[in-house]
């Protein structure tokens, strides 16, 4: 009997081990299933914003104005969405030095379809958290250039190429990304297409749109200073930043045919002032014209050759109005004017960055209102004075009364005194009443005659 309540007091031992572990495990496995509904509830705040243009100045305060809302607002990441043709070196610098320093990783997907990431672009990419490209776009090309757009020369060139090989294969590796392509982009302006930057290293996915690239990034993971952090697209919250009107302003000034336009429009407003002195609306809308387009060619790639020809028309058209050189000063105007405008910004990927048919169209137009100013102020001043006594000069008079020398007639409706030129007719002449005469010059109120 004892033995039987021995084995009893066992069985009920080994059945509460057995139900203790239970509850165990299924606490255990609850636990994950619970952590993943509480991360599930979280959300994963994600400001957005854009830049599509040159890169300078406006688009370094526009970085830091974004990285300063995501700091205030709480937002875990940023995503830029890219597609320029490069910029400034010095604004990209400061660009990836934000980047870098920032609390917050900053994604880049270049993008939509048609996009580019080329020449300071590629150093952005670079110095992200996480990248991707739309299916179509392309990256690269970021070999450096002169202000004038053309390559730099000898011992300059490997000073700048080297400098920015080391800066760009620093920023590289913080992802483990190809160092030899990021390198050959610079060397050599390398260029890839975004199916072969994924497979290549170049970038981490390809994502047709900026939603899929978020939730692809999530499924990666993204490194941020609490680790690395993952979300589903549930937890996905994207904030669009609006830039301010002051960006938006000087954005669209760094737009090749705009700041062509502006400073054609400053040029031909500038002329106008100078032909017709004290008009001063087109003296200001010019000089402000000129102003922008100034500023907004220091950003570009701009040509100096080209700048100086434009400007160089204008005195060739302003030397109209004083020479008479029956229009071949306008005519060299014209040309330089032309040639100036197919210069002023080098060629990218061999495709012009002003349109033919805006050169032509705009050339054509200024041309007609330079020229057409400069014959008009040259005729002016040609022209004799259309008042003052001094326009009797040369008209016919009728006398009213002579005798000898001197006498009266009438012209313009006033009565004058008149005389005859003693040397040339000592004697004095006879003249009837009515007759008609040339008035040869005016001395006070006597007028100098002469028979027609």
């Amino acid at each position: 009997m004892s033995h039987l309540r021995f084995i009893a007091i066992i069985s009920l031992f080994a059945a509460f081990l057995a139900f203790s572990q239970t509850n165990t495990l299924s606490a255990e496995e609850k636990s994950p299933i619970e952590t993943s509904q509480n991360e599930q509830k979280s959300t994963v705040k994600v400001l957005h914003y854009s830049i599509e243009g040159g890169i300078g100045p406006a688009q370094v305060e526009l970085t830091e104005s974004v990285l300063r809302q995501a700091e205030a607002v709480g937002t875990q990441f940023v995503v830029l969405q890219l597609d320029t043709p490069g910029g400034l070196v010095s604004s990209m610098r400061d660009i990836v030095k934000e980047m870098l320093n920032s609390s917050i990783p900053v994604l880049v997907w270049v993008g939509p379809r048609g996009s580019r990431a080329a020449s300071a672009g590629v150093f952005i990419v670079a110095a992200s958290s996480f990248a991707g490209m739309a299916p179509q776009t392309t990256m690269g090309a970021a070999s450096p250039v002169d202000v004038g757009g053309k390559n730099i020369d000898s011992t300059m060139s490997k000073k700048v190429v080297n400098d920015l090989v080391s800066l760009i294969r620093t920023v590289a590796a913080r992802q483990n990304r190809n160092l030899n392509w990021y390198e050959d982009a610079v060397r050599s302006s390398t260029t890839i297409t975004s199916e072969r930057a994924a497979t290549a290293r170049v970038v981490e996915v390809v994502a047709p749109s900026i939603q899929d690239f978020l939730i692809q990034a999530g499924k990666h993971g993204i490194v941020s200073l609490d680790g690395t952090v993952h979300f589903s697209p549930a937890q996905l919250e994207i904030v669009e930043y609006e830039p301010t009107f002051r960006y938006n302003v000087l954005s669209w000034l760094i737009d090749p045919q705009i700041a062509y336009l502006l400073l054609l429009a400053g040029v031909a407003c500038l002329f106008i002032e100078f032909t017709h002195a004290g008009a001063m609306i087109p003296g200001i809308i010019g000089a402000f014209c000129l102003l922008l387009g100034l500023y907004a060619m220091s950003i570009l790639p701009t040509n100096i050759a080209g700048l100086l020809l434009i400007l160089f028309s204008i005195v060739l058209f302003a030397l109209e109005i004083t020479v008479t050189s029956y229009g071949l000063l306008s005519m060299g105007g014209v040309a330089a004017l032309l040639i100036g405008s197919l210069i002023l910004f080098p060629e990218e990927g061999g495709h012009m960055a002003l349109p033919i048919s805006l050169i032509l169209g705009t050339t054509g137009s200024l041309a007609v209102i330079m020229g057409g100013t400069a014959y008009l102020a040259a005729k002016a001043l040609r022209k004799k004075p259309a008042s003052g006594v001094t326009t009797m000069i040369g008209e016919k008079a009728e006398v009213v009364s002579w005798k000898g020398t001197k006498g009266k007639v009438f012209i313009y409706g006033t009565i004058w005194s008149a005389q005859i030129e003693k040397e040339k007719y000592p004697d004095g002449i006879e003249l009837e009443n009515g007759s008609h005469v040339i008035v040869k010059s005016i001395d006070g109120l006597t007028v100098t005659i002469d028979i027609e």
